[in-house]
C-alpha cells in the first residue's frame, strides 16, 4: 500500500513507456465505446445517468487527489491548489454535466478538450504505474474528455464559432485570476511563471516570458481547428425532403 499511495514513492514517469502507451490505449478505446453506445445511452433516462456517471467520477477523482495530498502531508498552496487549466474544467464538466449547461460546454469544448489532449500527450507527472496518482491522473482526464464527447455523441450538443471566442475569453479572464495567485504563492500554476520541468509542447514555444505570446497563438489556432468539423457539417446542404404522397 505504501508503494501504491506513499508520495515519496515516485519511481520517475517516462513519457511514451510501456505504461503511458497503455493508458492511450484504453483512453482510445473508451472514446470508441461511447461513439458505438451513444444511440443505446440516448434511450430513456440512460442519457441522465451516463452524464451523472461521469461527473461522480470526476469528482472522486479531485476528492481522492485532495485526500492523499492532506493524508501525505504535501498539501502546499504553491502546488496544489485546483488552478491548472484541467482542474478547472473538471470542476466546470462536473457543473456542466449535471446541469446540462450549454453555456459551460461551449469553454469545456475547448479548454477542456484541449487541455486534457495536451495533458495526455505530454504528463506533467511524478509517479509511475503503478502509483495512486498515475491512476489518478489518467482517470480524470480521460473523463473530462468523456464527459464532453459525451454532450456532443449523446445529447447533440454543437459549439459554435463564436464559443471559440468565449473561450479564448475565459483563459484570458482566468491568466489574470492565476497569474495573480502565483505572485503572492510562488506557485507555477498553468506554467505561467515557468516552462514545466518535464518535456511538454511549451518546450517549442520560445524562453519566458514570450512563450506565453505564443501559446496564446497556438490557443486560438487550436479552437480554430477543433470548430472545424462542426463547421463543415452545418455546411452541408441538407437532404431535401420529398412530399408525402397519399
Amino acid at each position: 500500500m505504501e508503494r501504491f499511495f506513499g508520495a515519496n514513492e515516485a519511481e520517475g514517469f517516462t513519457a511514451f513507456s510501456g505504461a503511458h502507451w497503455a493508458a492511450l490505449t484504453v483512453f482510445a478505446a473508451l472514446v470508441l465505446a461511447l461513439y458505438g453506445s451513444r444511440n443505446w445511452f440516448a434511450q430513456g433516462n440512460r442519457a441522465l445517468r451516463g452524464r451523472i456517471a461521469i461527473a461522480v467520477i470526476l469528482v472522486l477523482c479531485e476528492a481522492g487527489l485532495n485526500v492523499w495530498y492532506a493524508a501525505e502531508g504535501i498539501y502546499d498552496v504553491r502546488y496544489t491548489l485546483p488552478l491548472e487549466l484541467c482542474s478547472i474544467s473538471l470542476y466546470l464538466s462536473v457543473f456542466m454535466l449535471l446541469f446540462k449547461s450549454r453555456h459551460l460546454f461551449q469553454v469545456v469544448y475547448f479548454t477542456g478538450i484541449g487541455g486534457a489532449l495536451m495533458a495526455l500527450a505530454t504528463p506533467v507527472l511524478w509517479y509511475d504505474f503503478p502509483h495512486f496518482r498515475f491512476f489518478e491522473f489518467f482517470a480524470a482526464h480521460i473523463a473530462i474528455i468523456l464527459g464532453v464527447l459525451y454532450l456532443i455523441w449523446v445529447e447533440g450538443f454543437r459549439p459554435t464559432f463564436k464559443s471559440v471566442f468565449l473561450a479564448m475569453g475565459y483563459l484570458n479572464v482566468l491568466l489574470v485570476g492565476v497569474g495573480t495567485v502565483n505572485l503572492l504563492t510562488g506557485g507555477n500554476y498553468m506554467f505561467l511563471a515557468r516552462k514545466p520541468e518535464t518535456a511538454s509542447l511549451i518546450d517549442y514555444l520560445g524562453p519566458y516570458p514570450w512563450y506565453l505570446l505564443s501559446l496564446e497563438a497556438a490557443a486560438f489556432v487550436i479552437f480554430l481547428l477543433m470548430y472545424v468539423p462542426f463547421s463543415l457539417s452545418s455546411a452541408r446542404p441538407k437532404e431535401p425532403r420529398l412530399p408525402h404522397v397519399r
